[in-house]
């Protein structure tokens, strides 16, 4: 019977320079899905989790879903690594084609590992692999990469990814930049690539995805379609795209200011999209098969910068490089985010990176030129870490081994959890936010589930309402989104369109694309799996109950302004809702999983 299942994925050797397909088996496909389960798998089964982080034995994963370059709604692709910063499993999502012509080409994944003689263009041409020399390239940014390979990998037949200085120079929060700036952003997936040596990798693919039931899955992409259409929350999306929320989150005192040490900035309405609409943007941009069309390209008008274009600032890249540094002027934090897509850097780590740079130099224990609201130096310093220049080279290693190289005070300010550095909501006003930080798989981060929504947003799970700054049943909240989340990376679904697409719609759409029919239950208990066997990885490397924890200005400075005004956490308040979570997820005091619920759960660890 058809699928869209290929089955087929790819294992590029680059010391050897050899290219072998491979299948997994069936109970693999059944157990974990497709995106991140899959993954997850292989990332077991092929690292080593105590290895150095730039071992050229470790993997690098291209990973796709059963439904990705289908006609399915808002697909996503992902990158699976294991983190140089954080040491952990990471899964780093993106959206644009190229995942989509990787399928088209006829694979469900690449497994890259090794390293190759000569930086380097990975080329696959459908079964065709080759790898051909980059020299050419060296030095150059993601935008001058595009320039140099068109005219050779035209867009019309072939999709890049691609690295810029910071990957190259082995920053630990270097992004790969997906075709058209789409990037894998967080955890140093550039990184990872640049010690392998690939400046790119170029793709072309010229085969339709089968489906199972093709009638079927017409009927269920046209009734997706129409609730996406009539959905206020997708509908926001459109307009103002995700720098909509900046208003709201400065309302609420969730907006970090200053390196978070407050959650309001009084120029927050230059960093909106109505400001950004008014002085930057020029059209909806979509990825492969969205309706949405989230993101706006713009270009700047006046002044010294005009005529440079790019993506708009979305809310986490406005927030991160604009209220956190205290830079208020729309053009200024815009440029600060082209820099960092132009120099490969993600901008989440970027923003966290330069607020703790500013706040050291405030304080006397970082000897450099970087101040809070200074765009221009602020722009220097970024230059300076993608090229390792200076004090840039020590900020290249991320906040958390920057703080402990400068001793004394510096890890209290450093703001990061387990390594990486904290997205742009402050947890101080939200504790399921706060328990999310503590314990997502990848480190500090937003998208393994966001319980901000019904803690402050006023949503209901399950028909049960949150208190704002209650520890009382955030755990159980948690581990549910969690589980969920994880469940639909199986398929790689876009964090956006899933306020506009029921589980019961992704599910309908993965039966008719595959045959294969999940039910909700079941897409629960693929998250829980998921989640165990990248505990399990993190577990073997190194990881221990007490790196879940919360940056230290969150435990010893009450919030400033805001609803939530004077509220932090107290040790006790962490050990509550991290002993809660562990009972939840059936693992012991230490936070392992208990061989009964491995048992479960037929989680078996692949890598031994």
């Amino acid at each position: 019977m058809p699928t869209s299942y290929l089955n087929h994925y790819l294992h590029i050797d680059l010391n050897k320079g050899e290219w072998t397909p491979f299948s997994l088996p069936q109970e693999v496909l059944t157990q974990y899905v497709g995106g991140k389960g899959v993954g997850a798998y292989l990332l077991a089964q092929h690292q080593d989790p105590k290895a150095e982080p730039f071992d050229p034995s470790n993997p690098l994963i291209f990973i796709m879903g059963p439904l990705t370059g289908t006609q399915a709604p808002s697909m996503r692709s992902g990158v699976i690594f294991q983190s140089p910063v954080t040491r952990l499993f990471t899964d780093s999502y993106y959206g644009g084609f190229f995942g989509q012509e990787l399928r088209s080409a006829g694979y469900d994944g690449l497994l890259i590992t090794g390293r190759a003689p000569e930086l380097s263009i990975l080329e696959i041409d459908n079964d065709q692999v080759a790898l051909k020399p980059a020299a050419d390239l060296r030095g150059l940014d993601t935008y001058e990469v595009y320039e140099q390979l068109r005219p050779i990998y035209p867009q019309k037949d072939w999709r890049i990814a691609c690295i810029g200085p910071a990957g190259e120079n082995l920053v630990k929060f270097a992004v790969i930049d997906c075709d058209p700036h789409r990037q894998a952003g967080r955890g140093g997936g550039g990184a990872v690539m640049g010690a392998k040596n690939l400046k790119a990798i170029v793709v072309r693919g010229t085969h339709r995805i089968p489906l199972a039931d093709p009638d079927a899955f017409k009927v269920t992409l046209r009734a997706t379609l129409a609730t996406m259409k009539d959905n206020a929350s997708l509908q926001g999306f459109h307009t103002g795209g995700t720098a909509a929320s900046i208003p709201w989150a400065d309302v609420e005192g969730l907006l970090p200011t200053r390196n978070f040490q407050r959650g309001s900035f009084e120029g927050a309405a230059a960093l909106g999209d109505e400001a950004q609409r008014a002085k930057y943007w020029d059209k909806d941009t979509a990825c492969a098969a969205c309706p949405i069309a989230c993101t706006k390209d713009g270009s700047i008008k006046e002044g010294e910068h005009a005529g440079l274009k790019g993506d708009a600032l979305e809310y986490e890249s406005a927030a991160m490089l604009g209220s956190n540094l205290e830079v208020g002027d729309t053009i200024d934090a815009v440029c600060l985010g082209l820099l960092c897509d132009k120099l490969g850097l993600d901008t989440i780590s970027a923003g966290a990176v330069l607020s703790f740079a500013c706040e050291a130099v405030e304080r006397g224990v970082l000897d450099a030129d970087v101040r809070f609201g200074d765009a221009k130096s602020l722009s220097s310093m970024l230059l300076d870490i993608a090229h390792r220049y200076g004090a840039g080279d020590l900020l290249a290693e991320g906040v958390r081994a920057a703080a402990e190289k400068l001793g004394g005070d510096a890890p209290n300010f450093a703001i990061h959890v387990k390594g990486l550095e904290l997205p742009a909501w402050g947890p101080r006003g939200a504790p399921g936010m706060a328990l999310a930080y503590m314990t997502a798989d990848r480190g500090g981060c937003h998208q393994r589930a966001f319980p901000i929504l019904y803690e402050v947003g006023g949503e209901t799970w399950k028909g049960q309402t949150y208190e704002r700054l209650a520890l009382e049943g955030k755990a159980q909240l948690l581990a549910d989104v969690q589980n969920k989340l994880a469940g639909l990376d199986t398929m790689t679904t876009c964090d956006f369109a899933r306020y506009g697409i029921t589980e019961e719609q992704y599910l309908d759409l993965f039966a008719a694309a595959t045959g294969r029919r999940i039910g909700l239950d079941e897409l629960y208990q693929l998250g829980e799996r998921i989640w165990n066997l990248t505990r399990l990885f993190n577990l073997k490397a190194g990881m221990v109950a007490r790196d879940e924890d919360l940056p230290g200005r969150f435990k010893s400075e009450p919030l400033a302004d805001g609803p939530a005004a004077g509220h932090f956490f107290t040790e006790a308040d962490i050990e509550s809702l991290r002993a809660d979570y562990y009972a939840v997820r059936g693992w012991d005091l230490d936070g392992s999983p208990k061989p009964e619920k491995l048992a479960a759960l037929g989680v078996e660890y692949p890598g031994g």
